[in-house]
C-alpha cells in the first residue's frame, strides 16, 4: 500500500502543479548555462545538492510529525528570495489541494486552515506522505526527485532536448537522489531532539538571484 502511494506522490500527473514551474531552468537555458544534455546534467546535480538537500530534509521532518509550523519558518529562513518563497507557497497550497483529495486526514485539514495562502511545498509533501502512510525517507526521495525532475522536463520543452537524454540524465544522477535522500532523513531524525535548526541549509546564490530576475519577465514560459 505504501509502495502505491509512493508512486502515486512521485508521479508528474500527480495534480500539484509541478509542471507550471522549471525549478531555474527557464532562466538558466536563456542564461546559456543549460544548452544541452551535459549542461543540464551539471545544474540537476547541482540543485540537487543545495535547494534538494534542503527540501529534502524539510520534507523528511514533516514526515516524521515536526510541527509544520517550525519547519515552514524553517522553509522561510533557507529561501532567501521572494519569488522563490512565493512559488513554494503556490506549490504548497496546489500539493495540499491535491493531498486533501487523495489522502483525506485531520492534520492535512489542519495544515491548510493554518496556513490559508498555503505553506512551503517540502513541508506539505512530507505532511502529505506522513498520512499516506509513507516514511521519512520516502518523503525525502520524493522530494530530490521532484528538484531534478522538474528542470529535465522543462528543458525538454525549454530546448527541445531529446526525452530520452533528458530521462538518461534523470538516470545517472540515481546514486546522487539516493545519498541525499539518506542524508536528509538523517538530519530529520536528528531535529526530532535539537530542533529545525540541525536541517540542511544549502543554497545556490545563482538560483536564488537567477529566480528574482526570471520573476520580472514579461514574458515567460514557466511561473518560475
Amino acid at each position: 500500500m505504501s509502495l502505491a502511494a509512493l508512486l502515486v506522490l512521485a508521479d508528474g500527473r500527480f495534480p500539484a502543479g509541478g509542471h507550471a514551474h522549471s525549478g531555474g531552468a527557464e532562466a538558466a537555458c536563456k542564461a546559456g548555462r543549460i544548452h544541452d544534455a551535459a549542461t543540464l546534467e551539471q545544474f540537476c546535480r547541482g540543485r540537487l545538492h543545495t535547494a534538494g538537500l534542503t527540501a529534502a530534509g524539510l520534507a523528511a521532518a514533516a514526515a516524521l510529525g515536526l510541527d509544520p509550523a517550525a519547519l515552514d519558518a524553517a522553509a522561510d529562513a533557507r529561501t532567501p528570495s521572494p519569488a522563490l518563497r512565493a512559488a513554494a507557497r503556490r506549490l504548497g497550497r496546489q500539493l495540499l489541494r491535491a493531498a486533501r483529495a487523495t489522502w483525506p486526514a485531520a492534520e492535512l485539514d489542519a495544515l491548510a486552515a493554518a496556513f490559508p495562502r498555503g505553506a512551503h511545498q517540502p513541508v506539505v509533501l512530507g505532511l502529505a506522505a506522513r498520512v499516506a502512510g509513507l516514511g521519512a525517507g520516502d518523503a525525502a526521495h520524493v522530494a530530490a526527485y521532484e528538484s531534478v525532475s522538474g528542470p529535465a522536463t522543462a528543458t525538454v520543452r525549454l530546448l527541445g532536448l531529446d526525452p530520452f537524454e533528458a530521462s538518461a540524465v534523470l538516470a545517472r544522477l540515481a546514486p546522487d537522489l539516493g545519498a541525499v535522500a539518506a542524508r536528509a532523513t538523517e538530519a530529520a531524525l536528528l531535529a526530532r531532539a535539537e530542533g529545525t535548526d540541525v536541517l540542511p541549509a544549502a543554497s545556490s546564490p545563482l538560483l536564488e538571484i537567477a529566480a528574482e530576475a526570471h520573476a520580472d519577465w514579461a514574458v515567460r514560459l514557466f511561473a518560475s
